[in-house]
């Protein structure tokens, strides 16, 4: 089997305690997790009570049923989260960072598709391309692309080379200063009962890292993520892990 080298970083090694001493300090951090989770809590509640947005446009699709609408995509559910995942026209592979997370969809939709919310991927590249790298991944989310549609472009994940040009696309709501043609992020829709659509919610660089579960599992660990670079720099296609670093589609080490 191989070994990739992060398993073989040396990690910083803390104080070595009594057992007695070793529970006193982990009571002190209990009570800071214990007030994390409150305010993480607390935050999604508010996040539950944002203001919505009509979708007032009709944005078009092509996935393995055809051409499918917005409203189309939530099939029979009320709501819908979308991974804006990255897969440009003319590449012929997805994002090693936006593929890392989409790793963690399938697992977890098994369960909340049974809680009225439905999973779509949408992605620039044509439908042929996602179809066949959607295979190589072993992925059953439902996965459309958004070719010809202004769709990503409305939704803060891509832009126009004049917007490139600027240095400053304003992405995350003007608070990160990036300059791609395309982006991560997550966005969250509603669907009343009469059938009309509604933006809840979109969260973009460091807000996606909750759906991040192998982030979490390393969190728990002496190492933790163990990133040397900007971003996780270790991560690979989970089919190429043995391998060279992955890169990202922004040309730096893979990120989520």
């Amino acid at each position: 089997m191989t070994t990739d080298a992060k398993t073989t970083d040396v990690m910083t090694q803390p104080a070595i305690v009594s057992r007695d001493e070793w529970i006193e300090a982990r009571k002190a951090l209990l009570a800071k997790e214990k007030a994390l989770t409150r305010a993480l809590d607390a935050l999604s509640a508010e996040r539950r009570t944002l203001p919505w947005v009509r979708v007032e446009k009709s944005y078009v699709f092509e996935g393995p049923h055809g051409r499918e609408t917005l409203a189309d995509l939530f099939a029979g559910r009320s709501q819908l989260i979308i991974q804006h995942l990255m897969f440009a026209p003319g590449d012929d592979q997805a994002c090693v960072g936006c593929s890392f997370s989409a790793d963690h969809v399938d697992g977890a939709r098994q369960h909340f598709e049974h809680h009225d919310v439905k999973f779509t991927a949408v992605s620039l590249a044509p439908w042929p391309k996602l179809a066949a790298f959607k295979e190589r991944m072993g992925w059953r989310f439902h996965w459309v692309s958004s070719a010809g549609s202004p769709f990503n472009y409305d939704y803060g994940v891509s832009f126009t080379p004049d917007q490139v040009a600027t240095g400053n696309v304003g992405y995350n709501y003007g608070t990160s200063s990036y300059a791609y043609a395309d982006l991560p992020g997550v966005s969250v829709f509603a669907r009343d009962a009469v059938g009309d659509v509604f933006h809840t919610y979109s969260t973009f660089t460091r807000g996606v890292d909750i759906l991040l579960g192998a982030h979490h599992f390393l969190d728990l660990t002496p190492k933790g993520r163990a990133d040397q670079g900007e971003g996780a720099d270790w991560v690979r296609f989970h089919d190429q892990y043995g391998e060279a670093p992955g890169t990202c589609c922004h040309g730096g080490t893979a990120s989520a």
